[in-house]
């Protein structure tokens, strides 16, 4: 008997390329994992009314990580489940119910996004967990959100010893300030927005140095960011990646540096 779905229906609403940030971050940092893994499985945890970001997620990863990836789709709802199956080609590409018990597959990699937003802050740490005990040996877990064009998005990286790492990333062309950044904090982080909390001061830094980096827009929004970045690691803040990363519009930092 199949495991009974933990969790409650989302709210499902999703568009084309809306999780393409997050998808490229996946190929290009979670790959390594992937194509170490036994068993190339990955589940797209609440897909949502339409199948279209399991959909992509598949062929990103088989086209920038390896060809016999494996994706599953997980919806509590039945209803959502039998709407997606005309989907579910090419090969390697599944929908099935579930939750955050995962169906009980063991997954290499979980993608979790738009999902516990509509979760109270307390039951995150849960989630976590619960997903997190049921990936395959040394597996990850991709937990966020972004708005509805996907042009501003926030996520965590997690594995069976909790949160690594938080990203934050934007369309430049049409972000108008870092202080934006805000609205798409992971659900961890969304309340935390707050003076005294570090994530408040993350957002001030990035916002401030941007303000600072006026003069280089001019020269387009990417250089601004570039700048931007570069300013608040030299104010201490333990930035990641090389500036390549930084160039699409993202920042991630250790788990550490931003947690509550």
């Amino acid at each position: 008997m199949a495991p009974r779905p933990l969790g409650v229906i989302t709210r499902g609403t999703t568009n084309p390329n809306r999780l393409r940030r997050v998808d490229n971050w996946i190929v290009e940092t979670c790959g390594e994992v992937l194509r170490a893994a036994p068993d190339p499985l990955v589940v797209d945890l609440g897909y949502g009314a339409t199948p279209v970001t399991a959909v992509e997620l598949r062929a990103r990863l088989a086209a920038g990580v390896r060809a016999d990836i494996r994706v599953v789709g997980l919806e509590i709802d039945p209803v959502r489940v039998a709407a997606a199956q005309p989907a579910a080609d090419p090969p390697g590409l599944a929908f099935a119910r579930g939750g955050f018990e995962l169906a009980g597959l063991r997954p290499a990699l979980v993608r979790a996004f738009n999902v516990l937003r509509q979760y109270d802050e307390s039951e995150v740490a849960d989630a976590w967990a619960t997903v997190t005990a049921r990936l395959a040996p040394g597996g990850l877990l991709v937990e966020g959100t972004c708005d509805e064009l996907g042009r501003l998005a926030g996520w965590v990286l997690v594995d069976a010893d909790g949160p690594r790492t938080l990203t934050l990333a934007a369309r430049l062309s049409t972000m108008d300030s870092p202080a934006q950044l805000a609205e798409r904090l992971p659900k961890a982080l969304i309340h935390r927005n707050v003076p005294g909390e570090v994530v408040h001061d993350l957002i001030r830094a990035l916002d401030d140095a941007w303000r600072a980096a006026a003069g280089y827009a001019p020269f387009g929004p990417r250089q601004r960011w570039l700048h931007t970045v570069a300013a608040v690691r030299a104010q201490g803040w333990p930035v990641l990646h090389r500036p390549r990363r930084w160039r699409l519009g993202e920042v991630t930092l250790p788990w550490p540096a931003v947690a509550p």
